[in-house]
């Protein structure tokens, strides 16, 4: 099947190929294509051409084969090795490309159609900021896997999200970059006259001009808004500047682009959905856009909506308040009038649909609530989130119990292969066979974890623990350089961290609801873990939303610390957290903690990804843990509500240290006369035969296509 751009990419590779010598012509094929991040060599044969501009370029293998020097080219263009591996992988990702969809409730005419405000396909791609975006680009990368017809629609940030740059007091600054499209793997997408594809949206008073660029993640296209078109004012411009703009008048602006704009894109481009999927609340606007288009053939509003309605599935990812955003009536006024009148919609009637209570005229308009009640089916992403959201958007749904609230849920799942470490990824091929991947949602593909040796899988796990002391020695010593750290404390990481110690990671974004805090509660137990006899080395990522002051404060607390025993030596925290930072951690740290407050924890995906590479988790019972330990595939802090948050912090504390002092600790380092620490392996075998066939994107993908794109599903269960 043909998607509209296809052309365009055709053209932006042959002229890559252009600079490139005739035998390395296939790297220009895959550098324009996101397939290549989850094949087995696929980074490794990109870093091979030149690693030191790999890493300069950000890992980007479109601007790396611009910039790399037509010497390096040549080099590479004579390695018979090279050529044969680029082949290989060439060859790998056209057989894929080449199938056919497998068509059922979708169809190559009538795809389903993902729209979310962040996707976190690649370090290189930096349109995400979070958990959000990374959920987003592995649930692409699933339907790429199972070739279900499928596109998406986001937003081309010509900043991206922030970065973070960390002083010596701890505290947070944030600075931005631009981003050229350029020099990303992506191609404006263009009629047959050669001009920009684009749509219209009405704001303020006029209309805002959006161009459409295309980005290829595996078999599914990837089509990005980006309203940085001459015919625009700066200010509508600076609509796709910025993710999660601070300005609330901009994310209106945005959210209206996304979700209307989303839908004209798609219009234009030729793509009539079956089903279209709101991820997060933030494309809210899409159902009323198609009713608009109904409303020309002569049916009501209500019709036209009804049948909006059954088109349009909804994704609740957060019982956070800052993650369920509300706008006064005013605002909504001053950005959205022009769409609503469109709509031929009294203000009144249109902010209905975004109240809790319709009929209360001074209650904010939510996007969640939009989302909620615009679409025929509704979940959370998994089954303890999906009873929290039964309960909180209860008084949406009038005269029916908590249980009969119609939000169901999908456990989320992340993409094995973008995830799993080569190293891993071939002893399992050894052990369940090959092909094993695409077997994985099956437990029977897991029995051959059991007969893997002991002292192999102990290997593995030594090699992909020294590979992250490694590179957590590198970055800290340059994070503490510039921010101009006493010599001592440069050099105090690249002696103390240490490819034998037990190594125990806390990365994700710094809310306060997150509870970086507990791992500092108690400061003398804290020493005697990371000093002892059997010491454990923390190494800590994440950054703090700008606005959030209460989160760059649990920062700033950890870094008083420095200073105190060997804390300073043995934790690193390793500003600048994204997707690159976060494959290192998760597949080197032997133990991953995760301690929000419950219930705040909709799923949780970073710790689904440590298990894929033998790591074990250490996780409040809250979000996707609450359903996958078993009592032997981990350990568990218990997820009780508690209003008292002071007492259920030095609760759930206090379990924290002494599980680690009287079960984690002994547990790995208490070894067998051949060095191999057998309960600790036995945990982790645990782990993967029980974790693996369930939290893997392509189950998570297989439940959206089965229960809920199909119209009969999307009831509680």
């Amino acid at each position: 099947m043909a998607f509209a751009g296809d052309r365009d990419l055709a053209h932006a590779v042959t002229a890559l190929e252009a600079r490139l010598p005739a035998p390395l012509a296939v790297l220009a094929r895959l550098a324009l294509n996101y397939r290549w991040t989850w094949l087995p060599d696929g980074a490794e044969l990109f870093r091979e051409l030149d690693p030191w501009r790999w890493e300069l370029c950000g890992e980007n293998p479109f601007r790396l084969l611009q910039e790399t020097s037509t010497q390096t080219l040549a080099r590479a263009a004579a390695d018979r090795c090279f050529l044969d591996r680029a082949v290989a992988a060439a060859e790998i990702v056209d057989a894929d490309l080449a199938r056919p969809f497998a068509e059922g409730v979708l169809t190559c005419e009538r795809p389903a159609a993902f729209l979310c405000a962040e996707f976190g396909v690649h370090a290189s791609l930096p349109i995400y900021a979070g958990g959000l975006g990374a959920l987003a680009g592995d649930l692409l990368k699933a339907a790429s896997d199972r070739a279900a017809p499928l596109v998406a629609v986001g937003l081309l940030y010509r900043r991206g999200y922030f970065r973070q740059r960390i002083d010596a007091s701890g505290w947070q600054h944030e600075y931005w970059t631009e981003v050229d499209p350029e020099r990303l793997p992506m191609a404006l997408v263009t009629d047959r006259y050669g001009q920009p594809v684009t749509i219209r949206v009405p704001l303020r008073g006029r209309e805002v001009v959006a161009q459409i660029w295309r980005v290829d993640v595996g078999r599914v296209p990837l089509y990005l808004l980006d309203a940085e078109r001459s015919e625009n004012s700066r200010f509508d411009r600076w609509i796709t500047s910025q993710l999660y703009h601070g300005s609330r008048t901009l994310r209106l602006a945005q959210y209206l682009l996304l979700g209307a704009g989303a839908i004209r894109a798609l219009r234009v481009l030729g793509i009539e959905p079956a089903v279209v999927h709101l991820n997060e609340g933030h494309a809210a606007l899409a159902p009323h856009e198609l009713a608009r288009e109904q409303l020309a053939g002569g049916r009501s509003f209500d019709e036209a909506l009804a049948a909006a309605r059954e088109r349009t599935v909804f994704t609740t990812h957060t019982p956070v308040r800052a993650g369920n955003e509300t706008y006064a009536a005013d605002e909504i006024e001053e950005v959205l009038a022009g769409f609503r009148d469109e709509l031929g919609l009294s203000p009144e009637a249109f902010l209905s649909f975004a109240r809790t209570h319709p009929d209360q005229a001074d209650e904010p308009a939510g996007l969640t609530q939009a989302g909620l009640r615009l679409s025929r089916a509704c979940n959370g992403v998994s089954r303890r989130h999906g009873e929290v959201a039964r309960r909180m958007w209860q008084p949406l749904f009038p005269g029916r119990d908590v249980d009969a609230v119609p939000i169901s849920h999908v456990t989320n799942g992340v993409h094995v292969p973008s995830w799993m470490a080569p190293a891993l990824r071939a002893l399992l091929d050894r052990y369940l066979g090959p092909g094993w991947e695409g077997r994985a949602s099956d437990p029977a593909t897991w029995a051959g974890i059991d007969a893997i040796p002991d002292g192999e899988l102990w290997a593995v796990r030594n090699r992909l623990r020294a590979q992250l002391v490694e590179y957590v020695r590198n970055h800290s010593a340059e994070d503490r350089l510039s921010r101009n750290e006493p010599h001592d404390y440069v050099e105090a990481a690249a002696r103390a961290f240490d490819p034998d110690v037990l190594t125990v990671g806390f990365a994700r974004r710094l809310a306060s609801y997150k509870r970086l805090h507990l791992v500092a509660w108690d400061v003398r137990r804290a020493i005697q873990l990371i000093d002892g006899p059997r010491p454990i080395q923390l190494v800590i990522a994440g950054k703090a939303h700008p606005n959030d002051e209460q989160g760059k404060q649990i920062v700033q607390q950890l870094f008083r610390f420095k200073g105190v025993g060997r804390i300073g030596a043995r934790v690193a925290f390793l500003h600048d957290y994204d997707l690159g930072i976060a494959l290192q951690l998760v597949r080197g740290c032997d133990l991953w903690v995760n301690a929000p407050r419950p219930p705040l924890e909709a799923s949780g995906t970073s710790g689904m990804k440590s298990a894929f590479n033998g790591g074990l988790q250490l996780s409040v019972l809250d979000g996707w843990w609450a359903e996958a330990f078993d009592g032997h595939n981990g350990w568990a802090i218990p997820g009780e509500v508690d209003d008292d948050h002071e007492a259920q912090d030095a609760r759930h504390a206090d379990a924290l240290y002494r599980i680690l002092e009287k079960e984690v600790v002994p547990s790995f380092y208490e070894r067998d006369a051949a060095g191999v620490p057998r309960a600790w392996i036995a945990r982790i075998k645990t782990s993967l035969r029980t974790l693996g066939p369930v939290f893997g994107a392509d189950r998570m993908f297989g439940e959206y296509l089965e229960r809920v794109y199909t119209p009969a599903a999307g009831g509680p269960r």
